[in-house]
């Protein structure tokens, strides 16, 4: 079963991608949490296959495989949930910041041009 070793290897690799990145400040503590469990469940259906077989039928589902796709299934919608969240949430900080930006250059046109009238008017007298 040459799938087993490969399963247990790449999710060793998970776990240590995972880490690393938590450490560098690229991932929060939550998704590194998820993601440990994810690369747990890698390794562990990977040395133990039957597991699947036994949670499915925990859950009134036919096969192990099934199981399995339902949910990968279910844990894509979670993570395309978080994305979709996290771009509205940096959709409204950008217009926030450009709001800010358009705000400051205004009121630095308005005080050149007191100024430029200020300099004209002495300038007259």
């Amino acid at each position: 079963m040459i799938y087993q070793p490969i399963g247990v290897i790449i999710g060793v690799l998970g776990l240590i991608i995972s880490i690393i990145r938590f450490k560098s400040g690229k991932s929060s503590a939550g998704m590194l949490g998820f993601w440990i469990l994810v690369w747990a469940i890698t390794i562990v259906i990977s040395i133990y296959p039957d597991s699947t077989t036994f949670f499915a039928n925990l859950f009134g589902i036919g096969r192990g495989l099934d199981f399995i796709l339902i949910i990968a299934i279910l844990g894509c919608y979670y993570l395309i949930f978080k994305i979709y969240n996290m771009i509205e949430q940096v959709e409204s900080e950008i217009t926030e910041l450009v709001r800010q930006i358009a705000l400051n250059n205004e009121n630095e046109n308005n005080k050149n041009d007191s100024q430029e009238d200020d300099a004209s008017n002495k300038l007259e007298s």
